[in-house]
């Protein structure tokens, strides 16, 4: 895959040198450049912003220089496909698991990092033309800039890619994947001050192990993600996974999961 940034602070990327994926890089698995849309500003200050038109606070991106840095970065595109451009925003869709998978599957990404008040949307037009342009937000708040948002979608979009994860198996059983949180893990010694792991995990028995996990994402999504529970199709799961769904107030109603009041504890009388 091939990812470009755009950024007229080059040196916020630089963590994206490192772990897994600067060693995907060094590999060939993965190319990844930063470009400068200020080398593209034609004045002696190399001015990339100006006051907007209508009023108003802040400044806004001048749309040539960010259209001269996609040319030159698309120019060599590898795909016969349009490559994806990233603009983030908090105007945009919310970026997801889904998501990152849709964009590890494209062969060129480019990822535009606003500043100020953004890129003036004319560009956004423009650039349509040329890409397939996704608005995207990490969450209903508001950045300095789109650097840190662009370091986030990166590293989730990277990952999903054949040979950049050592063990490919770990992405099967993490939060997101499913539709659920991760479950609770635990490493040695078996005691930590005076705190045990679960007994489950000693047992030995890999088909226990396998339903008590199970039990813990589905325990861990309904209390800190209900939304995510009420997204879960009722027909993906089996008999014990209703059942614990049930011990939080989840009911299927019209082949879907709803809130109501919690199953009572056995042995509870009513």
């Amino acid at each position: 895959m091939r990812i470009d940034v755009l950024s007229i602070f080059p040196e916020y990327l630089a963590p994206l040198e490192l772990s897994l994926i600067g060693k995907a890089m060094t590999d060939g698995v993965l190319d990844l450049s930063v470009t400068d849309p200020r080398t593209f500003a034609t004045d002696r200050h190399r001015t990339v912003d100006d006051t907007p038109y209508g009023g108003g606070a802040g400044m806004v991106m001048k749309p040539e220089p960010w259209a001269q840095a996609l040319e030159s970065v698309t120019a060599a595109s590898p795909s016969f496909r349009k490559p994806v451009l990233v603009v983030p925003s908090p105007a945009g869709e919310v970026f997801t698991q889904d998501v990152a998978y849709e964009l590890a599957d494209e062969e060129h990404l480019v990822f535009a990092c606003g500043r100020y008040e953004g890129i003036d949307e004319r560009f956004i037009d423009w650039a349509s033309e040329h890409a397939v342009v996704r608005p995207m937000s990490l969450g209903d708040y508001v950045l300095n800039g789109g650097e840190v948002a662009v370091l986030a979608m990166v590293e989730a979009v990277t990952r999903l890619i054949p040979g950049v994860i050592g063990n490919p198996e770990s992405l099967a059983e993490e939060s997101h994947t499913g539709g659920l949180l991760e479950y609770p893990v635990y490493t040695k010694p078996a005691m930590w001050r005076e705190r045990a792991i679960p007994d489950m995990l000693l047992s030995g028995h890999h088909g226990n192990i396998a339903r008590w996990r199970r039990d813990q994402q589905l325990h861990r999504t309904a209390q800190r993600r209900p939304d995510m529970i009420e997204q879960l199709n009722p027909a993906d799961l089996n008999k014990a996974d209703l059942a614990i769904l049930r011990e939080h107030g989840f009911q299927v109603v019209n082949g879907s999961f709803q809130v109501c009041a919690p199953a009572p504890a056995d042995g509870a009388q009513g």
